[in-house]
């Protein structure tokens, strides 16, 4: 009973942080810190440069 609840708790909290780590990279992708070579099908770099052209204040 005891390893079942273990097993529960470890996959919730591979889940979390595999989401936590999902939202950091978009983060960072949309930052312009990292990228993963597939800019285009992500559409991070489309954001990054129609915030530039908009130029909010």
């Amino acid at each position: 009973m005891v390893k079942k609840h273990i097993q529960t708790l470890w996959g919730s909290l591979s889940i979390l942080f595999a989401g936590l780590w999902l939202v950091v990279r978009i983060m960072l992708e949309y930052f312009g810190i990292i990228s993963d070579g597939n800019d285009r099908t992500t559409g991070i770099k489309d954001l990054r440069e129609e915030y530039k052209k908009a130029n909010y204040k």
